[in-house]
């Protein structure tokens, strides 16, 4: 079984695969301070929750754009698994050109998810993931990825509007019923939705008229179910996809 790891700067997202399907995942918070044995209590009880044996696990793949965790996770992987983590980084096979002035300075997420969306969908594509940040990334027709925006995300944006603004409360994000809101919570949540799916339907617009050409949009990450029903632009919610990008990625150095 493959154990597939997404390190983001917010959530860590784990999935578990077997024979190239996705059995299930789970979400924990990245805390830069867990320690390999740490992770591995964790991931051991969401893996016996499950009914999986921990040692039907023998491979494990990771993208991860917190640097600090990466040794973590290979000593963990080394530790409890026996057996060598694939790291997303420079070096590795991901089938995908990278037409960007530094390479290594694409996040692994980033790299990832294009690969996945040009696996599953073809190009041309633009793919918004909602995470600490949002970030847009572009593959063309020919599956090179071009480059991207990116942009503060939701959750972000709502913690530093609350630190900042001492008489706004700190409210839980719903979806909104009308963009003109009637009390303050209701306004926070239209200039937060409303706000954040017309940036998406903007810079999609932006990104499409300097491709020329039409290019598919998807959308994936922690609040794109909130955003995506107020956005004109999203053509496929895919939740898993940085999950599924791994899985490939694992299988193509696996072949190499």
């Amino acid at each position: 079984m493959l154990l597939a790891i997404d390190v983001g700067n917010s959530n860590n997202v784990i999935g578990l695969f077997s024979n190239g399907k996705l059995l299930t995942h789970w979400r924990i918070r990245t805390e830069w301070t867990r320690t390999s044995d740490e992770y591995w209590v964790l991931i051991k009880e969401f893996i016996q929750l499950n009914d999986v044996e921990t040692e039907t696990i023998d491979e494990i793949v990771i993208a991860c754009v917190v640097p600090p965790l990466i040794p973590i996770l290979q000593e963990m992987g080394r530790k409890y698994f026996s057996c060598e983590p694939l790291i997303v980084g420079p070096g590795i096979k991901t089938g995908i050109s990278i037409l960007y002035n530094n390479p290594a300075e694409v996040g692994a997420d980033r790299i990832v998810n294009s690969v996945a969306a040009y696996e599953k969908y073809g190009g041309p594509l633009i793919i918004v993931d909602f995470g600490t940040a949002i970030t847009f990334d572009v593959v063309s027709g020919k599956g090179e990825y071009l480059g991207g925006a990116i942009s503060p995300g939701v959750q972000l944006s709502l913690d530093a509007l609350f630190e900042n603004a001492a008489k706004l409360p700190r409210v839980e994000l719903t979806d909104p019923r009308h963009v003109i809101g009637k009390s303050t919570v209701e306004s926070v949540h239209s200039g937060t939705v409303h706000g954040f799916a017309s940036l998406i339907d903007g810079m999609v617009s932006k990104i499409q008229g300097e491709l020329d050409q039409k290019a598919r949009v998807i959308g994936t990450g922690g609040t794109v179910g909130l955003i995506v029903s107020r956005s004109n632009s999203i053509d496929i919610v895919d939740p898993f996809l940085t999950l599924e990008g791994l899985r490939i990625i694992h299988q193509r150095n696996q072949e190499g």
